[in-house]
């Protein structure tokens, strides 16, 4: 039977953020963000394993208590791009070529379990595999000179990706080995291989701290066990 692996890039340093740390360390109640993007899969019993990739620098993993894990397993391969870490973590990972793998947003500390569940039971038996992702609800403008709206983008069909993305331990690999540093997620790379990953339907608790609203918006969420 095919395993579940989550993988987790944390090698970035977050700069929009504007802290003085990489914003996956930065604290939500009372632990690293970071913490609560691998508790979601720890704590899942469908996963095998939890891969963390942080950058060979970094200094700030080490300070805080892991233990509490029990499928934590990290790697100093942080590459100079999500492609490139995502790729070092798949190297050290033992999977095989039909295990699934779970990427996930180190800044997404909100995912929920019945989020995770959803994303296992709709992908398990699928072809390609497939991302959590959001029906755009927001008028779209595209901008043109001066800030001045250039035009209204329709936003029929129109979807925000979102992580997990979840896809076969060998495609994935083959996928991003392919497509090199410029791809931003894990499903332009599959789709550069001319698959279709699914959209399993999310919602907006499952956000990704960019800026510094965000981390409150975050910490209020977990406080609500969301």
């Amino acid at each position: 039977m095919s395993r579940y692996f989550a993988l987790l890039p944390a090698a970035g340093v977050g700069a929009r953020m504007g802290a003085d740390q990489p914003k996956q360390y930065l604290e939500l109640q009372g632990h690293p963000m970071l913490w609560h993007a691998i508790r979601a899969f720890d704590a899942h019993p469908a996963i095998s394993a939890v891969q963390v990739v942080i950058s060979p620098e970094d200094g700030w993993w080490d300070a805080y208590d892991w233990s509490g894990f029990c499928r934590l397993r990290v790697a100093r391969a942080g590459g100079a791009s999500r492609a490139a870490s995502v790729l070092n973590g798949l190297s050290v990972m033992d999977a095989e070529a039909e295990d699934w793998v779970l990427v996930h947003d180190a800044a997404r500390p909100c995912l929920s379990r019945a989020l995770l569940d959803k994303l296992l039971d709709e992908l398990s038996a699928d072809p390609v595999g497939g991302i959590l992702a959001a029906p755009v609800a927001d008028t779209l403008k595209r901008a043109g000179e001066g800030g001045r709206i250039q035009e209204t983008v329709s936003r029929e069909r129109l979807w925000g990706a979102q992580t997990p993305q979840m896809f076969r331990y060998g495609v994935l690999r083959s996928a991003l080995e392919r497509a090199g540093s410029g791809v931003t997620d894990e499903a332009s790379a599959v789709e550069a291989l001319g698959m279709s990953p699914r959209l399993v339907e999310s919602d907006r608790t499952n956000l990704k701290v960019t800026f510094p609203d965000d981390l409150a918006l975050a910490d209020w969420l977990l406080s609500r066990g969301s």
